[in-house]
């Protein structure tokens, strides 16, 4: 039997970015992301009900987004779906969250603080190298790429 585990999600980043590495130096960050449905009731109200997702995005693509994403910065994210496991206080728990392995910035430059800073800039993308693919990087020339 065949299986395909994609996810592609767009939403706003609920907090900011912390980035930290492994004891190999491999940079790793936990986002959490809030994406929108919007619908609309029995009463003709849009109703807009969002779904917090966990993402964790490893390497350059968390460097990047600790670099220039903050709270409430867009983002794409691609990746797969992780179920984690543990046992705490002799229950079995587990969690459903996503590995992103392409990330893509979304809004523009703003000369507003607290802002994602990439506010008029044209949409950037990331990916995660996989085997011999190098990571995919649209956007601005190799000059103003900050890596």
């Amino acid at each position: 039997m065949a299986s395909y585990n994609r996810v592609i999600l767009v939403g706003n980043l609920t907090r900011d970015v912390e980035v930290r590495y492994t004891a190999n130096k491999t940079a790793v960050t936990d986002i959490g992301l809030a994406v929108n449905d919007r619908r609309k009731t029995a009463s003709g109200e849009w109703v807009d009900e969002p779904t917090y997702v966990d993402v964790t995005l490893w390497g350059r693509t968390a460097e990047i987004a600790g670099q220039y994403l903050g709270k409430g910065s867009p983002v794409l994210i691609e990746g797969r779906l992780k179920l984690d496991t543990w046992e705490s206080e002799g229950q079995k728990r587990s969690k459903l969250h996503v590995v992103g392995e392409r990330m893509q910035m979304l809004g523009g430059r703003s000369t507003n603080t607290g802002d994602s800073g990439m506010a008029g800039a044209p949409a950037t993308q990331y990916a995660q190298p996989s085997g011999n693919r190098e990571p995919a990087a649209t956007g601005p020339p190799d000059d103003e790429i900050p890596f």
